[in-house]
């Protein structure tokens, strides 16, 4: 789909009625999530996986991967490559191995990991644990292409926050037909591989079958359907977070490299006919000449077929009166990806809020965000970065907290509990908590193991 005049990608002032509608039809991408009905049909394939286990799910991956499998044990793929696999380019296992490299180091210097904290007040004491969720699932795409990089971007930070077992999913297609994943899954190490992708891959993984354990949390991104199985299973088992489509919005001013901001642009457009690739300039002149540059480089761009159904549908050049207008665009679209270019666009950044990830500058492309700048590039979509996150070691993480009391301190807090209590007409909460108030040798009062009192204080 082209504009009317030809052209890949339509330029629209920001606030003309054609502006205003598309604006509109942007911000409704991610109301809803999926289509009414991709969600039963998933919910329908879960299901079935669930009641009907081993069986179940090869009659799925017949189906859906085009995968004939006569058990279940044959899904299981080697986490290492095959001895007879070709080798990796060395060039190509160096850029892996800078990946890592970069991604380790960023969550590592952020990492909170496996520990206990603790607060004393007063005979009181509140110790929180974070313990590592035990096995982590990984759906790791490959209709399309396979994606060794959403490996390195869900299997590092799970590995450091402390997870025990990692289990990949992904198309069995993509597994067999690239030495790369199979190199990235064995160096950061996994622990299983399945040959299994879309709905019933997360099937198996929420709910396990006689041949697969489930999981305690399903991590990284998909289509559509991937979506709609990771909702459908949210009640049971963690799910990290819907990783839809993916966004760019590149708010850049007057001055900034227009052959940059389109390949950008392109770059982003290329992943999915559904992805949002948008520009906001306060210069009218700029859009039209990232007009020009995208649609000279669409003429030899392998992936121009899917680049251009994406400009299509939510694709957009936006010209606003000025930058406050341009960054308030594109707060109101909070994508995936903000980047700004452009000295004066460059100097907006502290104001930015709504964004799964910014970059600045001309020299900083999402691309880079891709693989090698370090945080992962599971990052909210949809409109979601106005209250979400990217993916990191956090998500990995469960937080409990023990509580212990003093003799002494409940009885000096029984008597707030029972009101409170009470006033919810709660009475035998109330009760509970009036147990507390007499001496220690009354009722239910005790020095909890590990506290004793000295002069005044509750110390270990």
């Amino acid at each position: 789909m082209t504009d009317a005049g030809g052209s890949a990608l339509r330029v629209l002032a920001a606030g003309s009625s054609a502006g205003r509608e598309h604006l509109e039809l942007l911000d409704r991408r991610g109301r809803g999530g999926v289509a009414a009905g991709i969600r039963q049909a998933a919910a329908e394939i879960v299901d079935s996986v669930r009641a009907g286990g081993d069986a179940a799910l090869l009659q799925a991956v017949r189906r859906f991967d085009g995968f004939e499998a006569l058990s279940a044990d044959a899904l299981r793929l080697a986490p290492s490559p095959h001895p007879d696999s070709p080798a990796v380019d060395p060039q190509v296992a160096e850029a892996i191995d800078r990946a890592r490299e970069a991604v380790e180091a960023y969550h590592r210097a952020l990492l909170r990991g496996p520990g206990v904290e603790r607060v004393d007040r007063d005979g009181v004491r509140i110790e929180e644990r974070r313990i590592a969720v035990r096995r982590v699932g990984i759906y790791v795409p490959g209709g399309r292409f396979p994606y060794p990089s959403t490996v390195l971007m869900t299997a590092v930070p799970a590995r450091l926050a402390g997870v025990e077992e990692i289990v990949v999913a992904t198309p069995p297609r993509a597994y067999r037909d690239s030495p790369v994943l199979r190199h990235v899954v064995d160096i950061v190490g996994v622990d299983e591989v399945w040959g299994m992708g879309g709905a019933h891959a997360v099937a198996a993984l929420a709910y396990g079958t006689e041949s697969i354990c489930p999981v305690d949390l399903i991590a990284g991104p998909g289509n559509a359907w991937v979506a709609a199985a990771k909702r459908h299973v949210a009640s049971d088992v963690g799910v990290d977070r819907d990783a839809g489509p993916s966004e760019v919005v590149i708010v850049a001013s007057a001055g900034a490299p227009a052959a940059c901001v389109a390949a950008d642009l392109l770059a982003q457009a290329e992943h999915d006919p559904l992805a949002v690739a948008v520009l906001v300039t306060d210069s009218a002149g700029l859009a039209e000449s990232v007009r020009g540059e995208i649609d000279s480089r669409l003429t030899d761009l392998p992936t121009a077929e899917t680049a251009a159904a994406a400009l299509g549908q939510h694709g957009a050049a936006f010209v606003a009166a000025d930058l406050d207008e341009a960054v308030a665009l594109a707060e109101r679209i909070a994508p995936e990806h903000l980047h700004l270019i452009g000295e004066e666009a460059e100097e907006r950044a502290g104001e930015v809020r709504n964004a799964g990830a910014l970059f600045v500058g001309a020299s900083s492309p999402v691309v880079f965000g891709d693989y090698v700048a370090g945080p992962s590039h599971v990052l909210p979509t949809g409109g979601s970065a106005r209250f979400a996150s990217g993916l990191g070691t956090d998500d990995f993480l469960r937080r409990s907290h023990t509580v212990r009391f003093s003799a002494e301190a409940a009885a000096v807090w029984a008597g707030a509990a029972e009101t409170l209590a009470t006033t919810e007409g709660l009475s035998a909460h109330a009760a509970a908590a009036r147990l507390r108030r007499g001496p220690k040798d009354a009722g239910c009062a005790g020095v909890p193991a590990g506290i004793r009192a000295v002069d005044g204080e509750n110390r270990p």
